[in-house]
């Protein structure tokens, strides 16, 4: 293998790194000389003296450079959609670039906090890592443009929307609106709350498209699942992966830039949780891999108490385990469903390894442990007279549920376990907001 400047696109991440050379440069001299302090508009300003034309003309050089940036991205998009290391390399350095570029923004119109000129300092690093090894890695392997069939644009869009799993992102973001309501006892701003939202569905999302691209293979053994966009092989796997990718950075930097650090690193956490210890180590491992593995959908209403109040204590840890012990219940109702799905794909769920009769019970015990929990939030002051009568009403009802699970074998009323578990989470997390502000 040998390096060559012959492709087109290696000649032109080479020019975009000359571009991004001139950015750090044009920022190094503004920042030493502080020119900000003379050109403060954003993104245009009137210079004052030499100084101020220093910093338009960092300005203009960083426009240069963005031209470039999304023409690489258009570029590998458009010539190395199954390219499994260009694509989501030039992707994520993409990303980068423009997370870099909205840090330094943030930092002017925020005052330079310390964390975001750490963060800007330390993006610039990663930024140069991953372009240098962008243009190590097309002038080995990039090669000449490859004639993909045109793409449907509607199909397309709607196979993006299904790598995010909008139906399962929905639940985890009354989760996230739940902890931001219960963290600071009122209703957060439209503008907290917008971001909030954005970062956490693109968090979800990502880790979603993420776990499509680890699960392909499996995926294409299950009925349920074998119609997704990478399992039916409508997107190439460089695709998910560099889609993933990508709303999984910028969910960071909204979440930093709009919102707080602990709530960004929080957010940053379940999506490592999700995405390393759950789909590659526990999914296939173990049978407790979604005992274990909750806690990844579990850490979302923990991101709204953080974005709300800056921290965390045992109110939002309560709400974390909540999740946690819904979790168990509510998926091994779908494996007892699908349980002929996970046996062909080789998933060591419950009723796959110790059988239905014993999921069925397992259920049952972690229904019980989870109304308890519910209750308890209660009993502690951590929630008013409004929430003890509607947990305690939704746990009857998902008590009884659980208790037919027990008693009936079947997948009818295992499947209506798995639909009034999803409605009951909801409803907690929405007795809980009608609580904490009445």
């Amino acid at each position: 293998m040998k390096f060559s400047f012959s492709s087109s696109f290696t000649r032109l991440t080479l020019l975009t790194l000359l571009a991004v050379l001139l950015v750090t440069l044009g920022g190094r001299l503004v920042s030493l000389s502080e020119a900000t302090e003379v050109c403060t508009g954003w993104p245009l300003c009137q210079p004052q003296g030499v100084l101020g034309w220093v910093q338009l003309l960092h300005r203009a050089s960083v426009g240069f450079a963005s031209f470039l940036m999304v023409y690489l991205l258009y570029r590998a998009w458009h010539d190395l959609r199954d390219h499994r290391i260009l694509l989501p390399l030039t992707t994520l350095t993409v990303i980068l670039f423009f997370a870099q570029s909205f840090v330094g923004a943030m930092e002017v119109t925020r005052g330079f906090p310390r964390y975001l000129a750490v963060m800007h300092t330390l993006t610039v690093i990663v930024l140069w890592g991953s372009l240098l090894g962008l243009v190590l890695a097309s002038g080995y392997l990039a090669r000449e443009t490859i004639a993909y069939p045109p793409l449907n644009v509607q199909q397309r869009a709607r196979d993006f929307l299904t790598l995010t799993k909008p139906i399962v992102v929905l639940l985890l973001l009354v989760t996230t609106y739940a902890g931001m309501v219960v963290g600071g006892k009122a209703w957060p701003s439209l503008a907290l709350t917008f971001w909030t939202m954005l970062g956490g569905y693109f968090a979800a999302g990502g880790s979603s498209a993420l776990n499509q691209y680890i699960d392909r293979d499996l995926d294409k053994n299950m009925q349920r699942t074998a119609k997704r966009p990478l399992a039916a092989e409508r997107m190439t796997p460089a695709e998910g992966l560099a889609f993933g990718l990508a709303l999984s950075v910028m969910s960071f930097y909204i979440y930093a830039g709009f919102v707080n650090l602990l709530a960004a690193f929080l957010s940053l956490a379940g999506i490592i949780y999700y995405v390393v210890l759950y789909s590659i180590f526990l999914k296939k491992a173990t049978v407790q891999n979604i005992v274990i593995g909750g806690g990844a959908g579990a850490i979302p209403p923990l991101v709204g108490w953080a974005a709300v109040t800056g921290s965390l204590n045992i109110p939002a840890l309560f709400l974390f385990a909540i999740v946690f012990m819904w979790t168990p219940p509510h998926f091994w109702a779908l494996a007892i469903v699908r349980k002929k799905d996970y046996a062909k794909a080789g998933i060591p769920m419950m009723p796959v390894v110790r059988g239905e009769k014993e999921t069925r019970r397992q259920i049952l015990i972690y229904t019980f442990e989870l109304v308890a929990l519910t209750l308890l939030m209660a009993v502690f002051k951590f929630a008013g007279t409004i929430y003890l009568v509607s947990a305690s009403l939704l746990g009857v009802w998902l008590i009884h549920t659980a208790w037919q699970v027990w008693k009936k074998e079947g997948n009818q009323i295992a499947w209506k376990m798995y639909r009034y578990s999803s409605m009951y989470l909801a409803f907690i997390f929405l007795a809980l907001m009608i609580d904490a502000v009445v």
